[in-house]
């Protein structure tokens, strides 16, 4: 199959206009959007196709609140470490949309999957978390071709989100996922707007 320019085209608006939402309309979900969703992040690509990346659906307002209440403890914590001036600053980003977004996924990367038959990890075991990165990126770009938003909570401490969960111990967490309609899109990221930090470029260096 070939691509046309037109396709390159929507390819680059839907990467321009990805963003990091925070501010979400509680509608839910259809579930046959979240169905081509998850078919979307099937295609993600895997070193030696292990997929490590796992996936929870969190639905329980019990478990929900207990990450609310983990990334409080982390948000503030985070604050604390700032000098005044920055501290100000940072207590006024929006950093998560957990109260509003109907969809919440906890994902998490296998370790030491059976799947892939540890083909390409032996030397970079590393390549069992970039897939899921991969894959999460993967998610990101369909939801927003689905006029989604997305946005990913990283103010948490994994071990702690692991006991949260109680998943499996050769399972690592990799993202805390917000999902659902955005109030507004912009192609302009919430951190370049506010003037925390300005995209900076990509260097591409010969040797």
């Amino acid at each position: 199959m070939e691509f046309t320019a037109d396709d390159a085209e929507a390819l680059t608006k839907v990467l321009r206009w990805r963003r990091d939402v925070r501010h979400f309309r509680s509608d839910p979900v259809p579930e046959t959007t979240m169905g081509r969703l998850r078919d979307a992040m099937a295609l993600a690509p895997s070193v030696g196709n292990a997929r490590p990346w796992r996936v929870l659906r969190v639905q329980n307002s019990g478990l929900r609140n207990s990450v609310r209440l983990e990334f409080e403890r982390c948000n503030a914590a985070a604050a604390a470490e700032y000098d005044e001036e920055t501290r100000s600053e940072y207590s006024a980003l929006k950093l998560a949309g957990l109260a509003a977004a109907p969809e919440h996924l906890a994902i998490f990367t296998a370790t030491d999957p059976a799947a892939g038959r540890r083909l390409g990890r032996r030397t970079m075991p590393e390549t069992l978390h970039q897939p899921t990165a991969m894959a999460i990126h993967t998610l990101w770009l369909a939801a927003r071709a689905e006029n989604l938003g997305l946005g990913m909570v990283s103010i948490l401490e994994p071990a702690r989100m692991e006991r949260i969960f109680d998943v499996p111990e050769s399972w690592e967490f990799s993202a805390y996922i917000c999902l659902g309609w955005p109030e507004f899109t912009d192609d302009t990221p919430l951190l370049h707007r506010v003037g925390w930090q300005k995209n900076q470029p990509t260097e591409w260096m010969e040797r």
